[in-house]
């Protein structure tokens, strides 16, 4: 349990540092705006030091506007999603405050494209294993314990915003470029973790109950038994089939490897579910 934490620690910091990197280095002396929280942030900054001559830092910025949205995910997720984070959000005002503004290109179009690459690459790695970057991903937890829909069109209202704002207050040009880093950062993160909000997990295992009991303790999700029989080696197994969010897909590898070292997970996206899909505030 010590190496996974640590390793999700490590990662988290990490992530936060791509995002700096990401910002500092391209996007924000480019006026290119990142997506979520980090955009709104930047856009802010750019507003409040172009028009009203206030110098307010972006990563200062990000930390107020993540505090109400901490508190929410603490009271209505779960403390442990939450302070990952918190540290990624601190980690990351951390790395904006310290790491230099720099230009290494005047090509606009160069610094979309690696600042929504470093932006993708950070966020893809921290929700691979389980955290979040803070900001929206808070937002869609909450979201998906209230309603079983899709959040998808909150990520699109909050982006298309920001783009919208670029084009009004400084050049339609901008509102591109902007498009093109909020694309490559979605089809970065595309690469490292999946987007879907719904995924299927096919478990095949011999220790079906003990894996069974293991999730159970741990999630509330609803599992069906399959029995099954190896071709190869003619042995009896059982498939376990439970659909889950895409942020409970790092907690269920832990708990699965802990079960069952041998067991083989498929993870297969999920368009669409019909009937009763349990949520947390739903546990007897």
């Amino acid at each position: 349990m010590f190496i996974f934490e640590a390793k999700r620690f490590v990662i988290v910091i990490i992530g936060a540092f791509l995002n700096a990197l990401s910002l500092n280095f391209f996007l924000i002396q480019a006026n290119v705006y990142a997506s979520g929280f980090t955009g709104v942030a930047q856009m802010t900054s750019s507003i409040f030091q172009d028009f009203l001559n206030i110098d307010l830092s972006t990563g200062i910025l990000l930390a107020l506007l993540n505090i109400p949205v901490a508190i929410l995910g603490w009271m209505k997720v779960g403390r442990g999603f939450t302070v990952y984070s918190i540290i990624s959000v601190a980690f990351t005002t951390l790395f904006l405050e310290t790491i230099p503004l720099t230009s290494f290109s005047e090509d606009i179009l160069l610094n979309a494209a690696f600042g929504g690459i470093l932006a993708g690459t950070g966020v893809g790695i921290t929700l691979k294993l389980g955290a979040s970057t803070g900001g929206m991903d808070i937002v869609a937890m909450v979201l998906s314990r209230l309603k079983d829909r899709p959040i998808g069109i909150y990520f699109l209202s909050l982006n298309s915003l920001i783009i919208l704002l670029a084009g009004v207050l400084y050049d339609p040009e901008k509102a591109l470029y902007t498009l093109v880093t909020l694309y490559v950062t979605t089809r970065v993160i595309d690469a490292l973790h999946t987007r879907h909000e719904k995924l299927t997990a096919m478990i095949v295992t011999s220790k079906g109950p003990a894996v069974s009991k293991a999730i159970h303790a741990n999630m509330v999700r609803g599992i069906t038994r399959v029995p099954a029989k190896g071709a190869f080696t003619d042995e009896e197994r059982e498939m376990l089939v439970m659909v889950i969010t895409r942020y409970e897909l790092y907690d269920l590898e832990h708990i699965v490897q802990e079960a069952d070292p041998n067991a083989f997970t498929n993870i297969v996206q999920t368009a669409g579910i019909f009937g009763f899909f349990r949520k947390e505030d739903e546990k007897v």
